[in-house]
């Protein structure tokens, strides 16, 4: 069931960032690494989305770049499907770790550009300098997938916006999401792709900032109960903040989105868990807020 939540989420953000893509550039790339690692079915729904995108762009190049282990099976996977007949696809074996090198000789760069890195079945997680090599892309963005326990702190350091989410079945540390962007509404869109994917039995989200790892039912209104510890735990940090910090630290920072942080914080206020200045009209983004 994890694997089908990491698809739809692939998918739903490729069918927002390719048209925006392709509407910023004429050359557009998105790169899918360890390709192989599922026999290519994620590789074929990314592929059948940036085809379906092809059919209504004239004069732009979008074009897929499949890099594993092994990649031949997976590239004859797609090339045998009809309708990604217009789909320029690139495919370089040899290990995703290749991917810097791969990039570069696809002419990946600076140009927009999108990568997938599945590497929950990965016998380790990849390099930073891997991850960090999308950033070739102008601007660049990265879906990673990380083994349960594997942290995301290598590669969050890499990107001005980055945000990452657990995904759990059970009590058992899950698979890790991580999004990396330079785009601030790049993260608005990947975290409401989040929370409108179906929900599946068994599968839900848990917010690695939270002390209490609690399990959150995907529903486009989430429970607020992390977000609500994490502000309190953040204001006890910083002292005080302004709406507008504290709807940024809960994009950048948790899995909630700004919208979240904007409820939670009117209920903080009018239970008097936190103080407001000025005490009193619109919760504006300069209003500051405080523990009592």
């Amino acid at each position: 069931m994890i694997a089908t939540v990491k698809r739809e989420l692939l998918v739903r953000h490729l069918e927002a960032w390719a048209p925006a893509a392709l509407h910023r550039a004429r050359r557009v790339f998105y790169t899918h690494g360890y390709a192989d690692a599922d026999g290519g079915e994620s590789a074929e729904a990314a592929a059948r989305v940036l085809a379906d995108q092809t059919d209504f762009v004239r004069g732009r190049e979008l074009s897929m770049l499949l890099v594993g282990d092994d990649v031949t099976a997976v590239a004859k996977r797609l090339a045998a499907i009809p309708e990604l007949g217009s789909l320029p696809v690139h495919a370089v074996s040899g290990g995703t770790d290749s991917l810097g090198v791969a990039l570069k000789a696809a002419g990946a760069q600076r140009v927009p550009l999108l990568g997938f890195l599945d590497a929950a079945s990965a016998s380790e997680p990849p390099s930073p300098a891997t991850v960090a090599a999308l950033n070739a892309g102008k601007p660049a963005e990265v879906l990673l997938v990380l083994a349960p326990g594997v942290s995301a702190n290598d590669y969050r350091e890499q990107w001005p916006l980055f945000a990452a989410v657990e995904l759990a079945t059970g009590e058992e540390p899950g698979e890790l999401l991580a999004f990396g962007t330079t785009s601030g509404k790049s993260l608005e869109g990947f975290k409401e792709a989040l929370w409108a994917v179906d929900e599946f039995a068994g599968v839900r989200y848990r917010d690695p900032g939270d002390p209490e790892r609690h399990l959150i039912d995907i529903s486009l209104q989430p429970h607020p109960g992390p977000l609500r510890r994490e502000i309190l735990a953040h204001l006890e940090r910083v002292g005080s903040a302004t709406v507008t910090e504290l709807r940024t630290f809960a994009l950048t920072e948790t899995v909630y989105r700004a919208a979240d942080a904007t409820r939670v914080l009117h209920t903080l206020a009018d239970s008097g868990a936190v103080t407001r200045q000025p005490p009193h009209g619109r919760l504006g983004g300069d209003v500051v807020i405080a523990l009592p």
